[in-house]
């Protein structure tokens, strides 16, 4: 896996995605590298008019690939630990497009590996900010929104991390773990009010964000030893499944967390 990065995604392989989304607009959080980028692109080759919000510049890259590709897409620099921010987001969403659709919640941030007893407060407080109160806000505004719509469809980016744990990697499994709960939690309160939650729990995932795990052969030995599927996934292979939970063919799915592991929580 050694040089295998996420940051190249292009249009390619989504133009047999048909036009499931036409005539709808998705709001995507995380959407400059990896798995936001893949998943947006995704979206606008299925017809989806896509606003993206992100503190990371590289998202005017994944708007200009959808743009080339005949796509519409925005980005709206956001940050999402900001609840204003996180509501300004969703208002450009509607004020762009005149309408939103859905949300994938997939800001997020990986904090240095530590044992419990050497994480630092700040690490843990990033942690905080960023992968769990970071969708939280974000589903209050779009939520907000559906209720006033009559619906809507909201995936969240949790991880394995939510089901399983590695050393040195408690603080990142805790806020996952916190996010496949929330995913329940508002599944339970909204089900019967028109608006599906679910959430996606990726394996490893080769992005920029993980790129110096690819890169070593130490971890990539480790690592392939106990996954069935004996590599890692690219972002692509993430995005499917978001893209089919956003749709209406998931309409009786709600409260769910995805695995998409290769076969790792199988072993």
């Amino acid at each position: 896996m050694a040089g295998v990065t996420g940051a190249g995604v292009t249009g390619a392989g989504v133009t047999g995605a048909g036009r499931t989304f036409a005539g709808k607009a998705v709001l995507v959080t995380g959407g400059a590298t990896g798995i936001g980028r893949a998943t947006s692109v995704a979206l606008a080759g299925s017809g989806a008019q896509v606003l993206i919000g992100d503190i990371d510049p590289r998202a005017e890259e994944t708007v200009s690939i959808i743009r080339q590709a005949g796509g519409e897409a925005d980005f709206v620099p956001t940050d999402v630990t900001d609840p204003a921010a996180v509501e300004a987001l969703v208002r450009g969403c509607i004020a762009r497009f005149g309408r939103m659709d859905g949300a994938f919640n997939n800001a997020g941030v990986l904090p240095p590996q530590r044992p419990i007893h050497e994480v630092l407060p700040e690490e843990m407080d990033l942690a905080i900010n960023v992968d769990f109160k970071g969708v939280f806000y974000a589903m209050q505004s779009e939520i907000r929104h559906f209720l006033s719509v009559g619906g809507g469809a909201i995936v969240n980016t949790a991880s394995v991390g939510a089901l399983i744990a590695d050393p040195n990697m408690s603080v990142y499994c805790a806020m996952k773990h916190a996010v496949s709960g929330l995913t329940k939690a508002a599944a339970v309160e909204y089900a019967q009010r028109g608006i599906r939650v679910n959430a996606i729990a990726p394996g490893f995932v080769v992005t920029p964000m993980t790129q110096h795990w690819a890169d070593s052969a130490d971890f990539r030995a480790a690592f392939f030893a106990g996954n069935v599927s004996g590599r890692a996934a690219l972002p692509e292979e993430i995005s499917g499944t978001v893209l089919h939970l956003l749709s209406d063919a998931a309409s009786f799915i709600n409260g769910a967390t995805f695995v998409i592991d290769g076969g790792q929580t199988a072993h």
